[in-house]
């Protein structure tokens, strides 16, 4: 109980009837047009996640290598102290 074909060859004569093949076309480039730019959107915004997300964890694990540095450089001044 679908659309034949038929049925949608009909409605794409009356459409091109009502509006007209260059508008038609102008309208169909400018669609395509603006999917393209918001799949350029989407894929930039997807890489500055990813930048972002690497820059957070390289600073975890530094932030975690300099308190292990300090851990280490108090344990020698302690012992230090105590010799």
């Amino acid at each position: 109980m679908g659309i034949s074909i038929w049925q949608l060859l009909i409605i794409l004569a009356i459409v091109l009837v009502l509006f007209g093949a260059k508008r038609l076309r102008n309208v169909g480039s400018d669609l395509g047009g603006a999917i393209k730019g918001f799949k350029k959107a989407v894929s930039e915004e997807d890489d500055k996640k990813t930048d972002t997300t690497t820059q957070t964890l390289d600073q975890k694990e530094g932030d975690d290598f300099d308190a292990e540095a300090e851990t280490k450089s108090t344990s020698k001044s302690e012992t230090k102290d105590k010799v």
